[in-house]
């Protein structure tokens, strides 16, 4: 009998030094973090418009291939359009003149 009781007493002793206890814990911290990145990201480049349910937001994005995608939202709709330089290229009639001034900013002139 001297025998079972050091056995029972062993497995109580096991089941309170598990290394993998902990291991819950970090996965609910990971979690966290990677949602805290994000809101972080979204911050930073100014992409709250994104959320919103109302808002209306184009993105132009230039790969080096030439590729241009086209990434529109209108309220809860979201459309990215993939476009190549033979998609764009036609005939058409010159409406204006675009001009950036020193600031970054753009102007429109209508001719």
């Amino acid at each position: 009998m001297k025998y079972l009781s050091a056995i029972q007493s062993r497995e109580k002793g096991l089941s309170e030094n598990d290394p993998l206890n902990g291991v819950a814990n970090l996965f609910d911290l990971g979690l966290v973090f990677i949602v805290g990145l994000m809101l972080a990201l979204f911050g930073a480049f100014h992409m709250e418009d994104l959320l919103k349910k109302d808002s209306e937001l184009t993105i132009t994005r230039q790969a080096s291939d030439g590729e241009m995608e086209i990434i529109t939202k209108k309220g809860t709709k979201i459309d990215a359009v993939k476009m190549t330089r033979e998609q764009a290229a036609g005939r058409g009639m010159r409406l204006g003149t675009a001009y950036r001034l020193e600031d970054g900013s753009m102007v429109y002139v209508p001719e």
